[in-house]
């Protein structure tokens, strides 16, 4: 297998760290030193710490992986809702609850102090709104979902609650908070 060079390295030791610390929780040689890479290296490829987070965002936002369910239109629109908010909400069981989401965790440490970053999680929130929205508005044309909520209003609610969702989850290390989203949503929102 060919190994990463090194900025890929320093990418994916960023993610990790930044996940795992938080943004000021860590510094620029807590991160090569989950590379591997020596501190002048990190220089070279990016011009702060708060470069590296806006690449984090910017690949965070080009993955495909967690919102792939929302773009299968093989499924019907109010399953691709489903499978999404629940395979989130088992990736972060997976986790133990111990960490939250990048984003959210990036907008509650970074968004009053770093305009770059406030901008990238701005976009990619719009991004993954939008993509909530077109499952809503299918599901409303198909008849599953009630068309007394604006899709695009609909949409960033549920983003907005699943975000709220992970915090809580996360102070309380509990799915409970996972399952009330889920019910609610899926019982009275979705419904």
């Amino acid at each position: 297998m060919a190994r990463h060079n090194v900025r890929e390295q320093i990418v994916e030791a960023g993610l990790k760290t930044l996940l795992e610390k938080g943004f000021n929780g860590c510094g620029v040689r807590d991160i090569t030193d989950a590379a591997g890479a020596p501190t002048g290296s990190f220089y070279n490829h990016f011009a702060s710490k708060e470069a590296l987070a806006a690449e984090i965002v910017e690949r965070y936002a080009q993955s495909n992986s967690r919102r792939k369910a929302l773009r299968d239109k093989t499924l019907p629109p109010l399953e691709r809702l489903r499978r999404h908010f629940a395979g989130l909400s088992q990736m972060y069981a997976d986790l133990d609850y111990g960490r939250g989401c990048l984003l959210g965790n990036f907008s509650a440490e970074l968004a009053d102090h770093s305009p770059l970053i406030r901008e990238r999680l701005a976009a990619l929130f719009a991004s993954w709104t939008k993509d909530i929205e077109d499952a809503v508005r299918d599901a409303q044309a198909d008849g599953s979902v009630s068309t007394m909520t604006n899709p695009a209003d609909l949409a960033a609610f549920l983003l907005d609650a699943f975000e709220g969702t992970l915090l809580r989850a996360r102070v309380e290390k509990s799915g409970a908070p996972l399952d009330r989203f889920t019910t609610i949503a899926f019982a009275h929102l979705l419904a």
